[in-house]
């Protein structure tokens, strides 16, 4: 745990601050969830080839903790969600008989696991929210460091702004070899946004901005004009900048899961009917001002109005088939506002014979 969140996690309740892991139990769970993983995918029959992305996930998210010595409200996301799906998948699938137990067992042990990092990641919210409420109240130090070192940019290099659904996505695995540099952060809202504009967009020189934003305005009881006000001030200053905006709508939410946790009741504090009159005025706002707008709503909105159960675990991040259904949507919208990447050609001069 960095000193940073050691900060924020002394001014949590008591109660907050012992379920938060320090960085050696962090890693040793995360290294303890991939054994769990590995040794129970041959409990059925089929299961290990299904599970084999899933499983290679859980690894990748493993090393992405080492590295890192610690689990960071991304990569503990990131577990969550890959080790939930594995799971799923593996509740789905007829077991061999008669049962083995210390398959049993080991599976579990895996869930109480993943109940224990989920328990970690909600103090982490937590603690964010507390630091975001101190003197740096737009988190401008999560990525200070990151800024330093970013490489020159491409005439085809995007930024991808927003909050934690964005701060979740694993670009370089869903785009890999693309100019496409990460600004999410977990918990954030429109207002906050705007005031990291200059250091984590400006700075980067990208030549466009995918901007997924508002979700956590509503949950937060911000008013429709004033996130509507953020997101066009957000506009101005890339149109001053020559950056191209690509408006993305805000995704639905569902209850579709509040029988396995009642916080998985997200309708309430994000009606969608809110979600549609916001999406409304980011296609209004695109066409006037010749903005590329990026329609997630309609694709990943069930019969019911909501999110559709199979894309998020939650009813309101994306899981791994939540970015599935993303990544080709977003990659069109990028390609209709930067127009596809092109080849270098050779310039050299060809050799006399």
């Amino acid at each position: 745990m960095n000193r940073l969140l050691i900060l924020c996690a002394l001014s949590l309740p008591l109660s907050a601050q012992s379920e938060l892991l320090n960085a050696r139990d962090a890693i040793a769970l995360s290294e303890r969830m991939v054994q769990l993983a590995e040794s129970t995918s041959v409990t059925a029959p089929g299961l290990a080839r299904a599970a084999a992305p899933m499983l290679e996930n859980i690894r990748q998210d493993d090393k992405a903790i080492k590295i890192a010595g610690r689990l960071t409200i991304s990569t503990a996301y990131s577990l969550l969600v890959d080790s939930k799906s594995y799971l799923a998948l593996a509740d789905g699938l007829p077991k061999s008989f008669p049962p083995l137990p210390a398959a049993k067992q080991q599976l579990t042990e895996l869930r109480d696991a993943v109940e224990r990092l989920e328990i970690h990641f909600r103090a982490q919210l937590t603690a964010t929210e507390i630091q975001m409420r101190g003197a740096d109240r737009d988190n401008l130090r999560r990525y200070a460091e990151a800024n330093k070192t970013v490489p020159a940019a491409t005439p085809q290099r995007v930024l991808f702004f927003g909050d934690s659904i964005t701060d979740g996505w694993r670009l370089n695995e869903y785009f890999p070899g693309k100019d496409f540099v990460n600004r999410g952060i977990s918990g954030q809202i429109t207002g906050e946004m705007l005031g990291r504009m200059q250091a984590d967009v400006i700075a980067n020189k990208p030549a466009a901005m995918l901007i997924l934003a508002g979700t956590n305005d509503i949950a937060r009881g911000v008013s429709v004009e004033t996130i509507q006000n953020n997101l066009k001030m957000i506009a101005d200053l890339c149109e001053k900048h020559q950056i191209k905006v690509i408006f993305a709508s805000i995704l639905p939410t569902s209850d579709h899961h509040k029988d396995k946790n009642p916080r998985f009741e997200m309708t309430k504090g994000r009606p969608n009917s809110v979600i549609r009159e916001l999406n409304q005025y980011l296609v209004s706002l695109s066409q006037k001002r010749g903005f590329t707008y990026l329609n997630y709503f309609d694709a990943m909105v069930d019969t019911t109005g909501q999110l559709k159960a199979d894309l998020a675990d939650d009813g309101l991040h994306p899981n791994m088939e939540g970015y599935k259904v993303m990544a080709p949507l977003a990659l069109a919208a990028i390609d209709k506002t930067l127009g596809p990447a092109k080849i270098p050609q050779q310039t050299g001069k060809k050799k006399r014979q």
